[in-house]
């Protein structure tokens, strides 16, 4: 977990942290080289007569993906548990998944879809691939490390 100790300034990307559930647990996943965030918005618009052609809008939507590209690692729980959902289909594509940011806040998605994308094989020489995306399903819970 990062230390939730104020700090200033620009930082690594290494020192947030991601898990999924596993048996009741957050586990790390080992061998992810890439992490991505994406918010996407849904932002509704309408042009009132006394806005005088100006556009009001409101966001009245919200969903979170995360993408994540490495490599697979057989025996690791959590990487173990992401290549679990290769082929999975329906419900049985959803899991818990938790992101730790530096400053001690939190996000976790109960029941994401887990979207394995790239699994165990591409060229030769290559080190086995394991490349999955995360999607919102419903509200997730932020914590916020001070309050």
């Amino acid at each position: 977990m990062p230390d939730p100790t104020p700090f200033t300034g620009v930082f690594p990307c290494y020192e947030g942290q991601f898990q999924i559930k596993v048996d009741n647990t957050f586990e790390d996943i080992a061998d992810v080289e890439s992490f991505s965030i994406a918010i996407d918005n849904g932002i509704e618009e309408w042009n009132p007569y006394n806005a005088e052609g100006w556009v009001r809008r409101l966001m009245t939507a919200k969903s979170i993906a995360f993408s994540c590209s490495g490599k697979r690692n057989v025996g690791d729980t959590g990487n173990d548990a992401i290549a679990s959902y290769a082929f999975k289909n329906g419900r049985d594509a959803e899991g818990d998944f938790k992101v730790n940011f530096k400053n001690g806040d939190s996000i976790t998605l109960t029941d994401a879809i887990i979207s394995v994308t790239a699994y165990e094989y591409g060229d030769s020489t290559n080190v086995a691939p394991l490349e999955f995306e995360v999607q919102s399903n419903g509200k997730p819970t932020i914590t916020y490390a001070n309050g």
